[in-house]
């Protein structure tokens, strides 16, 4: 490889910082193209509620987090995991701290800093930015094609490499378009779905407007899928007008959307009162109540809040509210049916992609020689809490040196 070679990266979020770093590093100029006014978009708005970077669990542990995709993120992980970009992050002048449930934050709690100290290393290392810059694919002669302020440009380049991000923030630049030019060339794409994401519940019409907004905190969610997979945490939600959403639904986001798109529906379990024992609640709900209302029984007994008061009355008939044994089973497991995922461009992430058995170890499209994916555009997904970042930065990683290597392989 020499200096001359010219790198093409389309997507200025982390996987693509990442692999134009790791390009300048190796001697290539490298240009980086994005649709927005400004890079690292997502990366921000991310930020705004504390930057989670990445997780401090052990790495067994980290790996499972990918799921039916842990054999292919694994490597990935092995070249760049938590350790490896915290130390990266502290290279930047930017300290970092473990929060109490393992995550990990710069210690401003700020993407802002982060990502200028990023962009002033990459500026000086000879990186050049073109904004508002939308590729839209290959002409004839198969230049890069893209809509620019001053109208349609084209661009040659020895190697690309794309991290688009997945479809989820079109308002941020992630809007999939990728698919078209990709799949007109032969790559194979896995539909694009929605990942840590909301759903919809058929709730009453009185329920949906005097409930949306509020949360259900400290609830066990469980849920099992046709083919034995589990998902059961402690945790916290939100009540919409249209269903549910926030950490504890999209950390079951995943088997939830499966089970929908193989059965029509899904139904999940939530304990209401995770710290009582069945047996306790039977009593307290079978204590006589006299001429008190079930509800007012229920909170001067159970402690129960009108939230999971009225959930009780969206599954439970009258008749069956003055079962002591059916409310009491009902407050412990809950049935609450799940009718299908919010629309992808209101998930936090998502699924599909580019696919891994069309890649190779380098991440180069086996039927596009050259091109590089990286990023959320792969066919993987993860939870929050810092595993989705930690895996488009160790993508980009490893795509900007797999494209430095067939560079210097074919010099």
């Amino acid at each position: 490889m020499t200096k001359l070679s010219n790198v093409a990266v389309i997507g200025g979020g982390p996987a693509g910082l990442m692999a134009a770093e790791r390009l300048v590093a190796a001697g290539c100029t490298v240009d980086l193209y994005d649709a927005m006014p400004s890079v690292g978009r997502k990366f921000l708005l991310a930020g705004r509620g504390g930057l989670n970077l990445t997780h401090s669990e052990a790495f067994d542990a980290f790996a499972s987090r990918y799921g039916e995709r842990r054999a292919q993120v694994e490597p990935l992980l092995k070249r760049f995991d938590a350790e490896a970009l915290r130390a990266w992050v502290h290279g930047l002048g930017v300290e970092t701290f473990v929060g109490s449930s393992g995550r990990v934050f710069p210690r401003e709690m700020k993407a802002a800093p982060l990502l200028r100290a990023w962009l002033h290393r990459l500026r000086a290392s000879g990186l050049r930015l073109h904004m508002r810059h939308r590729w839209t694919g290959w002409n004839d002669d198969g230049a890069l094609c893209f809509d620019s302020p001053q109208g349609r440009a084209t661009v040659h380049a020895d190697a690309l490499v794309l991290a688009c991000g997945g479809a989820s923030w079109p308002r941020l630049g992630s809007d999939g378009a990728w698919v078209g030019p990709l799949t007109s060339r032969g790559a194979a794409v896995s539909a694009l779905r929605p990942s840590n994401c909301g759903f919809d519940v058929a709730w009453t019409p009185f329920f949906a407007e005097r409930f949306a907004g509020q949360p259900l905190k400290s609830v066990v969610l469980s849920a099992t899928d046709g083919r034995g997979r589990s998902f059961r945490r402690k945790g916290e939600f939100v009540v919409t007008a249209t269903g549910i959403e926030g950490s504890l639904v999209y950390a079951a986001s995943a088997l939830l959307r499966d089970e929908i798109e193989a059965a029509g529906q899904a139904t999940l379990h939530l304990d209401l009162l995770p710290d009582w024992t069945p047996e306790r609640v039977l009593t307290a709900v079978a204590h006589p109540r006299g001429s008190r209302s079930m509800g007012s029984h229920l909170k001067s007994r159970l402690n129960l809040d009108a939230v999971r008061s009225a959930l009780l009355h969206e599954v439970l008939d009258k008749a069956a509210m003055h079962e002591p044994a059916r409310v009491a089973e009902t407050l412990k497991a809950l049935p609450l049916q799940v009718l299908r995922p919010r629309p992808i461009d209101e998930a936090i992430s998502t699924a599909g992609g580019v696919r891994f058995e069309d890649l190779d170890d380098g991440l180069m499209l086996r039927a596009l020689p050259g091109v590089f994916c990286a990023g959320e555009m792969l066919d993987w997904e993860a939870p929050t809490g810092g595993y989705l970042l930690t895996a488009c930065m160790a993508s980009g990683m490893v795509a900007g040196d797999g494209a430095a290597a067939w560079l210097t392989q074919r010099s």
